[in-house]
């Protein structure tokens, strides 16, 4: 649980698929707030953090059920205005006096129609305002009876208590979800619900950054302190801003896997030692990895591989820093939320060859993890306020395996130097044309197999590549990206004409899921 001196929303999850939502939903108001599983949030837990409010998330159990997720009765006698969402409304009835039924015919999935019932309720100021407000439900158990002291503020076909209040306690609950896309003026109810709390909206990165570097310099004192350098936002955010902490107390290291893109280890490398002036160990070690990749087409055991030596080579170079007591991470606060599932149970581990794995145990290391409070877009905020190149903190995503796994089939050196120069070309158009922030990513991907073409007027046989564009918000799902059929073509003529290797392009069109963004 952070230190943090903000005042501070607690969000109790129940195991909804968007929960991280709301967050995202409070963070964009300036408002700081946690996550933490219903069977964290004990009595003394409540205590330590002292919530201006909190939130009950949806989720998919049911109150009936003998081991449904509940939230500690303390909770209500907090004297914080409390916001139940879905299974958080079911929970509140439940916990409070009312009646919840199992759904069947009353249950409502999707798009529905929220129409006012009364109009004097501070929580939907800006609502209803043109007549009825499209919402998001995904619910079975409805509630049939509301807890004393409640009162109806809105009504839909199927959930007659779609918005109820008890606005002298300030507890509100709602059957539907504000923080998705397809609620509208969802984040306006969750701005409503904040300023009644009496939130100041006092999260800002400048805040942050300073809080940070002082407990960057707090944790460490005079310590050395290592970092995996990636050449990627996170790891780049980190370091910089550990570095504006401790100086030259911070080794980076960067492993050079001769696995990344066209002229990519000396932009890092030059950021990072000229501007910067950062003590960086430029560790390059091309030909161990391609030398153990040789032969090797299961992209599994290519990612094993590629995860192995990087933690071989890190732990190498890293001894040369000497005295180190502290390893730096990257770790962001959706890795944080994921390490720990609603039920307690451990998630899924995914794309392990991203961090160091086990390092900090082998290594005896302590860890430091500046960003682990943070999201995504807001490690780009922080960014910004650090001063990193726009051009740099705008990157899209680039995988820890980097051009193995854009190479289906066995990885050679002439595959990799073609795929480097095609990615140049097509990322070049991107940009060219002006759709590079519009994309969450983008790649080429070359073929292992050779086709056979014509060129002037001689026979070729070579490669065959396909482009890859997506759009997406998190990662999670994804959408290929519309170029247009001119794009297209004037893409495919620049890599045919000025790449020796490849006559063949073609576009990927796939979705994820069902298919990954990655090729492997």
């Amino acid at each position: 649980m952070t230190e943090s001196s903000h005042d501070r929303l607690l969000i109790i999850d129940f195991g909804s698929q968007v929960t991280q939502l709301i967050a995202r939903r409070l963070r964009e108001l300036n408002v700081y707030c946690e996550i933490h599983p219903f069977n964290a949030v004990t009595e003394p837990f409540l205590a330590t953090f002292a919530p201006r409010a909190v939130i009950l998330s949806g989720g998919p159990a049911s109150v009936f059920a003998d081991d449904s997720p509940r939230a500690p009765a303390k909770v209500f006698d907090l004297g914080v205005p409390v916001l139940g969402v879905c299974y958080g409304q079911q929970l509140m009835m439940d916990m409070l006096g009312g009646k919840v039924e199992r759904g069947h015919k009353t249950a409502e999935f999707g798009r529905a129609y929220v129409t006012a019932a009364q109009d004097n309720l501070p929580l939907l100021d800006g609502w209803f305002d043109a007549g009825p407000e499209q919402v998001w439900m995904s619910h079975g158990d409805h509630v049939s009876q509301i807890a004393p002291g409640f009162h109806v503020y809105g009504t839909s076909p199927n959930a007659p208590f779609a918005i109820t209040a008890d606005p002298k306690r300030h507890f509100y609950a709602v059957q539907f979800h504000p923080e998705v896309h397809h609620t509208p003026k969802g984040r306006q109810l969750y701005a409503n619900f904040v300023r009644q709390a009496g939130f100041t909206g006092d999260w800002t990165m400048g805040a942050y950054r300073d809080e940070a570097i002082a407990k960057i310099r707090a944790q460490v004192g005079d310590a050395k302190v290592i970092c995996g350098l990636s050449g990627g936002v996170d790891s780049s955010v980190a370091a910089v801003l550990i570095h504006e902490a401790i100086g030259d107390q911070l080794t980076c290291v960067f492993v050079d896997h001769g696995l990344l893109r066209k002229d990519e280890a000396t932009e890092v490398v030059t950021m990072f030692r000229d501007h910067y002036n950062m003590p960086l160990i430029h560790a390059d070690e091309a030909d161990l990895f391609l030398g153990a990749l040789t032969g090797v087409s299961d992209p599994e055991e290519k990612r094993k591989t590629i995860g192995r030596l990087f933690i071989d080579v890190f732990q190498k170079h890293a001894a040369e820093v000497g005295g180190a007591e502290f390893l730096a991470q990257g770790t962001l606060y959706p890795d944080v939320i994921e390490s720990v599932s609603f039920s307690g149970g451990p998630s899924v581990t995914i794309k392990s060859h991203h961090n160091v794995g086990g390092l900090p145990e082998q290594m005896g290391l302590k860890l430091v993890e500046p960003l682990r409070e943070l999201f995504k877009d807001e490690v780009r905020a922080l960014g910004r306020e650090l001063g990193l190149p726009a051009e740099f903190i705008g990157r899209h995503p680039f995988p820890g395996p980097g051009l193995a796994i854009r190479c289906p089939g066995e990885i050679t050196p002439e595959k990799l130097d073609i795929l480097r120069e095609v990615d140049a070309v097509y990322i070049d158009q991107i940009r060219k044309h002006g759709l590079y922030d519009e994309i969450w990513q983008a790649f080429v991907a070359i073929l292992p197999v050779r086709t056979v073409g014509v060129m002037g007027d001689y026979r070729t046989y070579d490669y065959a590549c396909a482009l890859r564009a997506v759009t997406s918000v998190d990662g999670m799902t994804a959408d290929y990206y519309p170029f247009t059929h001119d794009f297209l073509s004037e893409t495919a003529t620049r890599i045919i004409n000025e790449v020796a290797g490849i006559n063949r392009v073609t576009y990927d069109i796939t979705s994820k899921p069902p298919g990954t963004i990655e090729w492997e």
